[in-house]
């Protein structure tokens, strides 16, 4: 089976890409810039440049491949105009042009905010409730393709991924840096996983040809105070705490005027602050079970360690 990646050289990217290629899969790895490949240019792997903004460019990326799992787009909590063209177009064109090519399995990975933030628990028959335009724009692009996916045929599975982290994301590179700050009190409850967790599971989708929409998590939803508790014993030096989320709020509207200068200008915005102030607990056996596997770091206390090693083993710790 031919996999193509795309937004291979992403954080969740990077992972799936890395099994894939240790797997045998010698996978087809989409880069949006020729420089984007640099953590992934040893892989056994082939590379093919494309936007998603760009779908003349697609056309050439799909061809040949049997299965799509798609982890490009913007990232960030923008308004849903800013985000349409990389989210909601992209991946349209991309299903679309993987159809035309003979794709018959399709992977998405989709996000936990679309749900409200209150539930207390996220199970399969939650509603969706978004209230901020990333999750209403990742609802709308789930519908989509799960209705061009049925009418073609294709199976088409979407993971409403929660927090996922790992030795090269953004939380533990601040962390190397010396400094974490989170907005709120940290009671709230959220899912989190291992990325190779995460990654492993969006490659079982395509390979079991799984057709579904489901959140998923580890075993033990926490809450940001114990994660950041468990941090701190395996993170000693650095400086970690939790900032009132009405002072984070402040500071982001003070923000506002220099943030469109910044790389990823949407991770320091009201959205942003609410997010971690959401109460989003994923039942455990979701997706799981259905994919017959199983995390190997089933909660924070083992996959928070085991990101630690990762680091000193790179390196970057």
């Amino acid at each position: 089976m031919k996999l193509l990646v795309t937004g291979a050289s992403g954080f969740i990217g990077q992972e799936v890409s890395r099994q894939l290629s240790i797997g045998g899969y010698h996978p087809r790895l989409m880069i949006r810039q020729p420089g984007d490949d640099c953590e992934i240019c040893h892989f056994d792997a082939d590379f093919v440049q494309a936007d998603l903004r760009d779908p003349n460019s697609l056309k050439e990326a799909v061809k040949g491949a049997d299965a799509i799992i798609h982890l490009g787009a913007r990232a960030t909590f923008e308004s849903y105009k800013t985000l349409k063209p990389s989210i909601l177009d992209g991946s349209l064109a991309l299903m679309k042009s993987g159809i035309a090519a003979g794709v018959r399995r399709f992977v998405y990975s989709s996000s936990l905010l679309v749900y409200s933030g209150s539930a207390s628990r996220v199970d399969a028959d939650t509603p969706v409730n978004p209230i901020l335009d990333y999750g209403r724009i990742k609802v709308d692009t789930e519908k989509r393709l799960s209705e061009i996916a049925g009418s073609a045929g294709v199976s088409f599975a979407a993971l409403r991924l929660p927090h996922v982290y790992g030795a090269r994301d953004l939380y533990f590179s601040q962390l190397r840096a010396g400094r974490l700050i989170l907005p709120g009190l940290g009671k709230n409850v959220y899912t989190h996983l291992h990325v190779s967790d995460a990654a492993a599971a969006i490659i079982a989708c395509a390979e079991q040809a799984f057709s579904g929409i489901l959140p998923i998590g580890d075993r033990l939803p926490s809450t940001w105070a114990a994660f950041l508790k468990v941090v701190r014993q395996h993170y000693p030096k650095a400086c970690v705490f939790l900032m009132p989320q009405w002072l984070a709020l402040l500071a982001t509207l003070l923000l506002s005027p220099f943030r469109r200068a910044r790389p990823n200008p949407g991770l320091e915005t009201p959205g942003a602050v609410r997010t971690y102030n959401f109460n989003l607990a994923v039942d455990p056996d979701l997706l799981w079970k259905d994919l017959g596997l199983a995390p190997t770091y089933p909660t924070i206390y083992e996959g928070i360690p085991a990101v630690a090693a990762e680091s000193r083993n790179l390196g970057i710790l």
